[in-house]
Parts: C-alpha cells; structure tokens; sequence
C-alpha cells in the first residue's frame, strides 16, 4: 500500500508550506531562513572568531532545535512509538501544524529566536521523517537538492532518453514549482498580514494531518 507521506500530493503541500515559511521569516522575522541549518553554522562561527561569545550562542538554539527534531524524527520511524501511541505521523503533522499556528500569535517585538527555534524543530521533523517521493528522494524544507535532481533527470531522461528518469524529472519540476510558489505566496502574504502571515502554512499542514485521516478510510496506510 502507498504510504500518505510517501504521495506526490503530500511531498507538494509540503513544499508548498516551506517556501511560504522562508519568505515569511526571511520578511517578518529578521531576514533568516529558519528551515535549514547551514546560516546558523556559519554565523557562529563568523561570531566565534570576533569573540562575540553571546551571538555566537544565539545560533545554538536553533541547532540544537534542530537535534532535537532530526532525533524525535529518528525515534518515530524505530517504530517504538506505535506501542503506546496509534498513528504517530498524524499526531507529528498536528503538532506541526500548531506550533506554526501558535507563532502567529507572536508579535514582532519579540526576539526571534522564540520563533526561529521552533520552526528550526518542525523542519528537522520534516527532513526526518518525509524524504521520499515513490522511489524519488527529495527535501521538503529546501529547494537545491530538488533543483540538482531536476537537472540530472531532465539530462538522462531527455538526453539518454530514459523513461524512469522522465517521471523524476516531473516530480521534480512540480516540487520546484510548489516551493517557488510557496515562496512568492509567503511574500505577498507577510506583507499584507506580518506575523500572522504564518497561519496559511499551518493550514496547509493541518490538510495533510486530513489527508491521513482520509487515507486511512479508504484503506491507505497513513
């Protein structure tokens, strides 16, 4: 049976959601992009060798958010959980879908490590637990790794002429499409709504929390 999580309309409204969420904290929320860890890296570091100790620190909290996800994340997938918890990815897509509601309700005025953290959490979830499309791999949080994939399927598939790597190329192109609109979305969002923006992603979480419920129903495995 196809899996929810493993579905094309699912690796969609995931991107979807993740591109609307860099625009938003990269315009609401102090020009940073929450969903990938490599900016915290470097930024500590250019903080460490200024001997700006307490900066520096500030990139930890959200690395270490981050752990914590990919870790839980790990966790989930062991199996473990189903023992004492029914259904453990609907209730990941649900306690996503509320921390994103939840920090809508966080004015502006506040630091932005209260929001950056939690949302470094939920994309650590995300890259844990949704990796695959079918038999395609992919990211939900970040665009690059789809955008080299969609090249390298558009070469063998049109090139070498390789019908597998066509339907890549596809998939690809659609993820590309969603985070890139998911992206022009958030902006134009965050402009008009500023920090409340934030709950038309996690509206669209709370969707595919539906979509495994609807699923289930019909005899998918959620």
């Amino acid at each position: 049976m196809t899996r929810t999580s493993t579905t094309l309309r699912f690796g969609l409204l995931l991107t979807l959601a993740n591109g609307f969420l860099d625009a938003y904290t990269y315009l609401a929320r102090g020009g940073v992009f929450a969903n990938v860890q490599t900016a915290n890296v470097i930024l500590f570091a250019l903080e460490t060798s200024q001997g700006r100790v307490s900066a520096a620190l500030a990139h930890v909290w959200p690395l270490l958010a981050f752990f914590a996800g990919v870790g839980l994340a790990s966790h989930l997938k062991s199996g473990r959980v189903e023992r004492y918890l029914k259904h453990p990815l609907r209730w990941t897509m649900l306690l996503q879908a509320a921390v994103l509601f939840t920090i809508g309700f966080v004015p502006s005025t506040v630091a932005h490590s209260y929001v950056t953290v939690p949302i470094s959490f939920v994309a650590a979830m995300q890259i844990g637990l949704f990796r695959n499309i079918g038999e395609f791999v992919y990211l939900p949080v970040a665009t690059t790794g789809n955008l080299m994939r969609l090249v390298e399927s558009g070469y063998t598939g049109f090139v070498d002429r390789d019908v597998t790597a066509r339907r890549a190329f596809t998939t690809y192109a659609a993820l590309t499409a969603s985070f890139t609109g998911g992206a022009v979305a958030g902006a134009y969002a965050t402009r008009a709504w500023t920090v409340h923006a934030i709950w038309i992603p996690a509206a669209v979480l709370f969707v595919t929390l539906i979509l495994f419920v609807i699923d289930e129903r019909r005899g998918v495995e959620p």
